[in-house]
């Protein structure tokens, strides 16, 4: 039996939070923190974790009364309306309308963070599918949902262009030109809340970068692979490449080719130490680090679940997840 503890917090807001649930309000949540608008508050979850029972900060305690026995129980209800702080079992009156929360979470953040990725073989999800079922799902969560989630917008369709992975080298094999001597290359991820989904390939090798001289001049050029469905996004969107040198930082603009963004900077550097990709605006700042394992571990999850697409059981796969694995063969 799962159970939560019911406190409020320094700032005056209430928190019901199993052991190991997700801080919902950090600054900066991980990357797997499905996050839904609820009245009075946020419910969240950890992808990773698989826990069903979700974190809440509660904002308005009487609104949030509303829907309260439903997820966790009229104990947990009680002890809120009596501003308790407690551990309590958490059993939920409505436990299906709970899962059909969780669902809808996930479907909130496949939009947002889906590894969608034609290096390593995971296909986009339909957009349009997406926003389906989330309508769908809000409509099952009515006695809970608000804001936002309550009213979900649907997002432009973008056109297709897909690639296939095995028509994909890695980034970093690119080659000089003639008469360039090569010094220096290398490939690396990038941090995922830098730039809007959808417009830089996923992969741990998506950023490339070398160093090459000719005619007496350094050059420094950094490649990232588009996602697979890019369109043709506009110019305020267009990613910048940041490449830490021992001569100073390096920020170029990255210009859309076919299926790859470049960029090129003259520079005194002779080796490059890292490369971010960013939008401006985008974000935390300053710029995040990598959590290279946590994005790895989501890749796992995503290939895992378009594994078993098809099966049905409490953890059923989105409607765009099921498309998704049906086109895999084609990707």
């Amino acid at each position: 039996m799962n159970t939560v503890l019911v406190r409020e917090d320094a700032d005056g807001l209430w928190t019901i939070a199993p052991a190991g649930a997700p801080v919902l309000a950090a600054d900066v949540p991980p990357l797997d923190t499905m996050v839904l608008e609820v009245v009075g508050g946020h419910l969240g979850w950890s992808l990773l974790a698989g826990e069903p029972v979700p974190a809440a900060v509660l904002h308005d305690l009487d609104e949030a009364q509303e829907w309260l026995w439903a997820v966790y129980g009229e104990r947990v209800a009680l002890a809120v309306a009596d501003r308790e702080a407690v551990e309590l079992a958490a059993e939920p009156a409505l436990p299906a309308l709970v899962a059909q929360a969780r669902k809808l979470a996930y479907a909130h953040w496949a939009t947002r963070w889906w590894p969608a990725s034609t290096i390593d073989g995971i296909p986009a999800l339909d957009q349009r599918l997406l926003d389906t079922e989330i309508a769908t799902l809000t409509e099952a969560c009515e006695l809970i949902v608000d804001g936002a989630d309550a009213h979900p917008e649907p997002a432009p369709s973008a056109p297709v262009a897909l690639g296939r992975a095995e028509d994909y080298a890695l980034a970093a094999g690119s080659g000089a030109r003639h008469g360039e001597l090569v010094f220096g290359r290398g490939s690396s991820g990038w941090d995922w809340r830098r730039c809007p989904p959808g417009l830089v390939d996923a992969s741990e090798h998506a950023v490339s970068w070398e160093l090459t001289r000719a005619e007496g001049a350094t050059l420094v050029r950094v490649q990232a692979v588009a996602a697979p469905q890019l369109g043709a996004p506009p110019a305020h969107l267009h990613p910048r490449a940041l490449l830490d040198t021992a001569v100073g930082v390096i920020d170029t603009e990255l210009h859309l080719f076919g299926d790859t963004w470049h960029g090129t900077a003259s520079t005194d550097a002779e080796a490059v130490a890292g490369v971010q990709v960013y939008v401006p605006g985008v974000g935390p700042e300053p710029l995040s680090p990598a959590e290279h394992d946590e994005r790895a571990r989501i890749r796992d999850l995503v290939a895992a679940r378009l594994r078993r697409a098809t099966a049905s059981d409490d953890d059923a796969p989105l409607l765009a997840e099921i498309a998704a694995a049906a086109s895999d063969s084609d990707f």
